[in-house]
């Protein structure tokens, strides 16, 4: 779940080696998983009763194999085989002599959402989605700023990054593994279009690639576009939650950020990806489709290598000799081994005088504060206004590290460069917010 702290990943495989977790699933398990989802979703039903598991078992046998015997010993094999690997839960508490009601677990929910829904990632849903997002954490940052009781953070930020942000991100990764179905299934009816046709579908290949080429140009954009805003929303409130010390709501915060960048890093994957197989399919189709149109070059070449053991054939290749330079030996010079002078290592102490510039130098940027100057630039001007000219310099950078050590500064998504002196210019801070004309 987003915002959750991450578990050690080697006692996780460590637990499921010890508890030898496995999954053993027939065509006919399949279908029987399927038939119980369907029949509680039409019916609205909570749970199943034994008598129709049995009765839904034998309609779906009908369908996959009807010639199968003894149907309700295997039906009642297959329910003990279904709750043995957790797709089926016993939910009555009558004990085992009576009839039971029975519904899918989460694991059992999953596999059979993911062999019925198929939910495919447009431009729109896409958007939808993303906008969702945007709202969310916008109304999230607005309460961030508002909280004064510390005990707030958990209700008001924790709870909803974890689970109404949670929940819409984990939509937008469900659609794309349904894009990526989607692409797999593009290959196949290319790959299949080239096997029967060849030539007369060249169109069609090119009508495909190009209306996948789209989606995913259409999808990038909208994840570059809407990636960034929810990147700097995600930013603020972090800050806020490093500033009032809430350190949930800030891993919090953080996670969802590396989901977001998860799902940019899919979407560049993804293009590229194309981008090659789209390259490739136009190659092929340049290179060998176009110039072989009757597939006569394509069936001799097959031919000949299924005749190669009666009739072996191989390329004879004629290698030119090369002309041999003789060049002149030269003697290898005598190199002295690497050494380095011999000195006193024991040295008399000597007396330095301390350096105090940083310490009046901090001095003087606390007392600038207490005037409450707006900008970092104002600031910077009037204390290296006291300085020698080779004190700027090294001055300018201490003065930042202070200021942001003792004022956290205002976030600007762009912050400007403003001279300071003749010689330096720096990136001006919003200290202070201006009056309100």
């Amino acid at each position: 779940m987003i915002g959750s702290a991450p578990e050690d990943p080697h006692r996780l495989l460590a637990g499921l080696t010890r508890d030898r977790v496995s999954l053993e699933l027939s065509t006919l398990d399949i279908c029987f998983l399927a038939a119980l989802h369907l029949q509680a979703e039409r019916d609205g039903l909570a749970s199943l009763d034994e008598e129709l598991l049995l009765n839904l078992f034998e309609q779906v046998s009908d369908l996959v194999d009807p010639s199968l015997e003894n149907r309700q010993v295997r039906a009642t094999h297959a329910i003990q085989r279904l709750r043995s690997q957790r797709m089926l839960a016993r939910v009555d508490a009558t004990g085992i002599i009576s009839a039971g009601e029975y519904s899918l677990t989460r694991l059992g929910m999953l596999i059979v959402q993911s062999f019925l829904e198929q939910e495919q990632l447009t431009r729109e849903s896409l958007s939808l989605l993303m906008g969702a997002v945007t709202s969310s954490l916008a109304q999230i940052r607005a309460r961030a700023e508002r909280i004064s009781d510390p005990s707030e953070w958990q209700t008001a930020i924790v709870g909803p990054l974890r689970v109404t942000v949670g929940d819409l991100v984990a939509g937008i990764e469900r659609r794309q593994r349904g894009l990526d179905m989607q692409q797999e299934e593009v290959r196949k009816q290319i790959s299949t279009l080239l096997q029967v046709e060849w030539f007369n579908v060249i169109e069609g290949c090119q009508t495909l690639l190009e209306t996948m080429a789209k989606t995913l140009r259409e999808l990038n954009e909208v994840l570059l576009r809407d990636s960034s805003h929810i990147q700097t929303l995600l930013q603020e409130i972090q800050h806020a939650a490093v500033t009032a010390g809430a350190t949930e709501a800030e891993q919090a915060a953080q996670r969802v950020t590396d989901h977001v960048a998860r799902m940019e890093a899919w979407g560049r994957s993804r293009q590229q990806g194309w981008s090659n197989y789209y390259q490739y399919v136009h190659r092929f189709l340049r290179d060998v489709v176009r110039l072989d149109p009757d597939r006569a070059i394509s069936q001799r070449l097959v031919e000949q290598i299924r005749s190669w053991p009666e009739r072996p054939f191989a390329f004879v290749v004629a290698a030119d000799s090369c002309i041999r330079l003789l060049r002149p030996m030269k003697a290898m010079e005598y190199r002295p081994p690497v050494s380095r002078p011999r000195g006193e290592w024991e040295q008399d102490p000597a007396i330095v005088a301390a350096d105090e510039s940083p310490l009046q130098l901090e001095s003087l940027v606390l007392a600038a504060l207490k005037h409450r100057p707006r900008t970092l630039a104002t600031l910077t001007t009037e204390i290296i206004a006291q300085l020698s000219d080779s004190e700027r310099y090294t001055a300018i950078g201490r003065i930042a590290a202070v200021v942001a050590r003792v004022r956290a500064p205002l976030l600007d998504r762009e912050r400007p460069w403003v001279p300071v002196s003749p010689s330096f210019i720096i990136e001006d801070w919003m200290l202070e917010r201006p009056d309100p004309q």
